[in-house]
């Protein structure tokens, strides 16, 4: 399903210009990037409610998007958005234009998928830690995902799933995270620090009493009557 969502054309420029189309319910932004046919920078406008909802979609931020712009269809990627410090306004907002024959540099969102039947969790009674929670990717825009899943139902106490681990969908290769990308640590389970905590004290419990016995038993023990003179 793609998502779409209009725009107007905006000539005029400035700090003064962009204060009123805000006061107006709209959000100065800007397209730039090489599309198809198109590569100069475009000055926009959109209408703050709808765009404020759509941000609020996860789809919005790892899908390529059609714009419609004064009636003109281009195909775009949300690519920055500036939020006002405390008030639920958006102040402005950028698009990059594709091309469908060109390699588009994305961040995905990770769906993690079956944890609560993993060893480590169901048999050990793990908790799973989210070391990433998206993974930057290269594909073609036809190619892109709305979400990449990892599978923890093979994950053991103790053991990560790392990228190289993952199924990726065709088309898809990943990108950035330093130079060992395979290597990374996606998602890891280990027992809580308070289960441990917890199993150390009871194993404390259960020699104290054993310890203690032999000073109980010679307190017990009556005195011995001094010797008659």
């Amino acid at each position: 399903m793609t998502t779409e969502i209009a725009a107007t054309t905006r000539k005029a420029q400035g700090t003064g210009a962009s204060r009123r189309l805000r006061k107006a319910g709209r959000v100065p932004g800007i397209i730039y990037g090489e599309g198809e046919g198109v590569s100069e920078p475009t000055l926009i406008d959109i209408d703050h409610n709808t765009l404020f909802h759509s941000l609020r979609k996860e789809t919005f931020h790892a899908s390529v998007l059609t714009l419609d712009l004064d009636g003109t269809k281009q195909q775009v990627l949300l690519r920055d958005f500036v939020m006002h410090p405390f008030r639920q306004q958006v102040q402005h907002i950028d698009f990059q234009r594709v091309s469908k024959n060109k390699k588009i540099h994305m961040k995905v969102p990770l769906h993690f998928v079956n944890a609560e039947v993993s060893p480590g969790v169901k048999l050990s009674g793990g908790i799973v830690s989210h070391v990433l929670n998206d993974l930057n990717i290269a594909c073609l825009p036809a190619d892109l995902p709305e979400f990449i899943e990892v599978d923890l139902s093979s994950l053991a106490i103790g053991h990560s799933i790392h990228v190289a681990d993952i199924k990726l969908p065709k088309g898809i290769e990943v990108a950035g995270h330093g130079g060992h990308v395979s290597e990374a640590v996606v998602a890891t389970v280990q027992i809580p620090r308070g289960a441990v905590e917890a199993a150390a004290t009871a194993e404390v419990d259960a020699a104290a009493p054993a310890s203690a016995a032999k000073p109980a038993a010679a307190a017990a023990k009556p005195a011995a009557k001094p010797a008659a003179k």
